[in-house]
Parts: structure tokens; C-alpha cells; sequence
């Protein structure tokens, strides 16, 4: 049963088994839609600056990780590069044919090839960061330090909401309200437990705790 829904801040719903509309909560009330045009308008606008530098967004995110993470698999880069794995694989043929990154087999497991940044790889990241910063900047143009923090903290709590909560149970809590409404669904693939770890390491190491290259990654 629904008991509460969001409509401009959290309120009692008038009647439990009641979805409210989508018009009710709004467009720019409904954080879904707020982060779709954020993301969609982010990606145009680093596609257009990534351009003059031979680089695609999803070259940028391959380097950014390599830098914090070297290592990593093709099945844990297009995880957390947020790309499909076929799209990762070429970008990563590119980048090795460009001579900014490397495939190694694991020294524990030679079935496993790990991709590596090299030094030309390293000073392109360098020479893309200051605009990556630069349009970071801009987002939070006015926002205090307090608020940040605050957003990042609700940004990691909805990422584990999305972990723990499945598309099959979000319709299963919507057929139980015994109610219609417009409704949107995020959905993403879900990563197995080495990817996930490798996530929270990335995700969560302090600055203090990688090399100087890597402090600076998206």
C-alpha cells in the first residue's frame, strides 16, 4: 500500500491506495526526469568540447577510470563507463590503436586481459581534465560546499536503492496500490559482486589515497 508520495515535499497521501499522477507531482518536481535532462544535457555538452581533442565520451570515461583504476576488464569498465560492453570493446580497439592504453593478460589468470593506461594515455587525460573541471564547475555555479555534500549523499543513497530494488519490484508495489498512473522506470544492468567492490573502491577512495594523476578523475 502507498502511504506517502512526493508532490513538491513529502506529504500523507489523501487516500493510501492512490497513486498520484504524474501531472500532480510535476515534471520539474519528478527527480527522474530532472536527472535525464541533466545527464542528456552534461553528455551534449562534453561530446562538443571532447571533439577538438580526438575524443569520444566514452574514450574520456575508459581514461578518467584507468587513471583512478588500472586494471580493469572490459566488463568492468563498461560497467562503471555506464556503455554498452560492445561499444567499450572498440572504444578500447581505438585507444589501443591510438597508443593511449594497453591489454595485458592478469598474472593469476591469463584468460583474464586487463587494460592499462599508458604514458601518452596519461598526459591526453591530463590535457582533457581542466575542461572536464572546468564544466563541473559550472554545474555547481552557486551552490555551497553544504549543499554538495548533501546532493552527493542523496545521489549515493538513490544509487543503492536502485541496487537493492528491482524493476519486478517496483510493478509488484504498483499492482498491490491497485492503481494507474504514468509511471517511469530506471533500469540498469547489475554488476556481480567483483564489479560492485571495484565500484565502491573507485567510488569511495579518498584523494589522499591515489597517486597525483588519479585525484583528478571523473
Amino acid at each position: 500500500m502507498v502511504t506517502k508520495y512526493f508532490i513538491g515535499s513529502f506529504r500523507e497521501a489523501g487516500d493510501g491506495n492512490r497513486l498520484p499522477s504524474l501531472g500532480e507531482i510535476g515534471l520539474n518536481r519528478f527527480a527522474p526526469h530532472l536527472i535525464n535532462r541533466l545527464s542528456a544535457s552534461y553528455n551534449a555538452n562534453l561530446q562538443e568540447v571532447l571533439r577538438p581533442l580526438d575524443l569520444t565520451t566514452p574514450k574520456m570515461r575508459a581514461l578518467s577510470l584507468l587513471t583512478i583504476s588500472p586494471g580493469l576488464t572490459v566488463n568492468e569498465l563498461s560497467f562503471l563507463a555506464v556503455v554498452e560492453q560492445s561499444t567499450m570493446s572498440r572504444t578500447l580497439d581505438s585507444l589501443e590503436e591510438q597508443g593511449l592504453v594497453r591489454r595485458l593478460s592478469r598474472a593469476d589468470d591469463m584468460r583474464v586481459r586487463e587494460i592499462h593506461i599508458t604514458d601518452a594515455g596519461r598526459d591526453a587525460f591530463q590535457q582533457f581534465w581542466p575542461v572536464l573541471f572546468g564544466i563541473f564547475s559550472q554545474l555547481f555555479d552557486g551552490i555551497e560546499p553544504d549543499e554538495y555534500d548533501a546532493f552527493v549523499v542523496t545521489l549515493h543513497k538513490i544509487l543503492r536503492n536502485m541496487d537493492k530494488h528491482s524493476v519486478a519490484d517496483a510493478e509488484a508495489a504498483a499492482k498491490a496500490a491497485n492503481g494507474k498512473s504514468d509511471s517511469e522506470f530506471l533500469t540498469q544492468e547489475r554488476p556481480d559482486s567483483d564489479q560492485a567492490a571495484k565500484v565502491l573502491t573507485v567510488a569511495s577512495a579518498p584523494s589522499s589515497d591515489l597517486p597525483a594523476s588519479s585525484c583528478s578523475a571523473a
